[in-house]
């Protein structure tokens, strides 16, 4: 197994508890909120800093900035710090003063996202007010994203991927106890309490991981130069000037969800929200897979590319799309046959209707057929960034936010579709992104994209279906064998028969992404059990 592999794999786990606590999260808003007014006044208020947070922090930062850090650790680790903190003093000045300006405009932001919720009493105003709660979390998760980059350039995987758990503990938390308090003693709407949870979680993302960085021996005060007069460190200009483009490259799906909810916003009460939701669920698996792989990919990538090594370069990004495509299409085909319990299952209680599970499953299977492209993206931007190429990237970009927007006016203004055509839209353009920069790149990094590859790719679609029948033969006969069942038996046995069929079928055909995969998660559990017996052991 390669160390990107494991590298991605530790993140993996990190970031599988980080999602299980984001669906309890979204389970939580649901009950509390269901698919309302309020919701959808809080999904895109939500969505204004969100969307700089994922163009800025988790894309093009991340890809700005750790090769340029990788290249300061080869040359040692102080010049590397000292790089660190330069850069966060012109993210904490610079986004503090963007953070200022949103609230400020909060009016035109929101006008230009939604305007049509101006028809509904009170629905634009309490959009406004959210926006403004909510903006001081772009900066504090920016800074959490550069400093889980140089976390990993370090070696340090784990904490880095396990951080936004802190950030859905503290929505949840908030959600849960200020939610009762504000609607029975004040006058304030009680979908208040997830706004502070937003940036209560912010902070403690950037937080626990600026501790982790001072325990691997950043002592501030040293490199207090750095932070005060961050122009004359080296590096810090070539950052930012791969921030732009690299803004612009990595943009398409969140541009696109963008262009969609302007669209959606004009759906009726609920379009929001049911693709939110349904987005919420999709990114589950990217969450896990492609991000922990793109994190993983980009420093090792960059520290190769650095050395000279182009060739080693190419075989671990290779190595990551494989793995990548081994785990998100099988994940791809349980979504779209086994979306709608999943739904039922974790959000149908409270507010929560069975017609939203309805219309957030159409959704959800539209944005599921987009995932392996989804997450092919994430990691092939930055490895563009790692080679110094920004040019390519923001042209497809581009091209794919003009396809995205031109699909949604025909699917929902000429053939008239419902809303569940902006995530149709969605997935197709994501494929379409993963398309052209995966010929691009074969072309740039050669050996990245190879025979292997494409035969890998077609296993893995072949896995898919067998997985999707194994899923789909499941619910259907649990609806006709045991209709009395909870969602949750039916869900876990769909599971379990798509997971086995999997697993058996790669044994079979020795498909080695599995393999490794398997022996991965086996290893972690014999590790776990013998630190178990040992503890076990001196307790005795």
């Amino acid at each position: 197994m390669s160390g990107v592999t494991r590298s991605a794999g530790r993140m993996g786990l990190a970031t599988l508890c980080s999602r299980v606590l984001g669906l309890v999260r979204e389970q939580v808003f649901a009950f509390l909120f269901g698919a309302s007014d309020a919701t959808d006044a809080f999904n895109i208020a939500f969505r204004i800093p969100n969307l700089l947070r994922d163009l800025f922090a988790e894309g093009a930062m991340s890809a700005a900035f750790v090769p340029n850090f990788a290249r300061a650790l080869v040359q040692s680790r102080e010049a590397a710090f000292r790089l660190l903190i330069a850069v966060l003093s012109v993210l904490a000045f610079s986004l503090s003063i963007l953070s200022v300006a949103g609230m400020v405009f909060a009016p035109g932001l929101v006008s230009f996202y939604a305007d049509a919720y101006r028809a509904v009493h009170g629905k634009f105003e309490l959009s406004v007010s959210l926006t403004r709660m909510m903006f001081p979390f772009f900066p504090l998760v920016a800074m959490a994203a550069v400093t889980m980059g140089a976390l990993n350039a370090l070696g340090s995987f784990f904490l880095p991927a396990f951080a936004p758990v802190l950030f859905n503990v503290a929505s949840i938390a908030c959600g849960l106890a200020l939610t009762p308090l504000i609607r029975g003693y004040t006058a304030y709407p009680p979908i208040y309490s997830m706004a502070v949870g937003v940036v209560l979680g912010g902070f403690l993302q950037f937080y626990v991981q600026w501790r982790q960085m001072r325990r691997r021996g950043l002592e501030p005060r040293r490199f207090a130069g750095g932070f005060f007069r961050p122009w004359r460190v080296e590096g810090v200009k070539r950052v930012l000037w791969l921030l732009v483009p690299g803004t612009i490259g990595l943009a398409a799906t969140q541009l696109n969800i963008l262009v969609n909810s302007i669209y959606a916003t004009s759906q009726g009460s609920g379009a929001v929200s049911w693709l939110n939701y349904a987005f919420r669920l999709m990114q589950f698996p990217i969450g896990i897979i492609g991000v922990s792989l793109a994190a993983a990919t980009l420093p090792v990538v960059s520290k190769k590319l650095a050395m000279s090594d182009p060739a080693g370069a190419a075989l671990d990004l290779n190595r990551s799309l494989r793995a990548s495509f081994a785990v998100n299409a099988p994940a791809a085909a349980g979504l779209m046959v086994a979306g709608l319990p999943i739904i039922q299952m974790l959000f149908q209680h409270g507010r929560f209707g069975a017609e939203d599970s309805r219309q957030t499953a159409a959704a959800l299977f539209w944005y599921a057929l987009g995932l392996p492209g989804y997450s092919a993206v994430k990691i092939m931007v930055p490895a563009f960034y790692a080679l110094g190429n920004t040019r390519f990237p923001v042209v497809v970009s581009f091209l794919s936010v003009a396809l995205n927007a031109a699909l949604n006016h025909v699917l929902l203004n000429v053939f008239h579709y419902p809303f569940w055509a902006l995530a149709a839209a969605t997935s197709a353009t994501a494929t379409l992104n993963a398309v052209l920069l995966a010929l691009i790149l074969g072309r740039r990094l050669k050996g990245s994209l190879d025979v292997r590859l494409a035969l890998s790719m077609g296993v893995h679609a072949a896995l898919s279906a067998a997985v999707a029948a194994a899923a789909w033969l499941a619910i259907r006969g649990m609806d006709r064998f045991a209709p009395s069942f909870p969602r949750f038996a039916q869900v876990s046995l769909a599971m379990l028969a798509g997971v086995g069929i999997w697993i058996a079928l790669g044994r079979v055909f020795r498909v080695p992404e599995i393999d490794a995969l398997v022996e991965f998660f086996i290893g972690k559990l014999k590790k776990d059990s013998r630190k178990a017996k040992s503890i076990g052991n001196m307790d005795s």
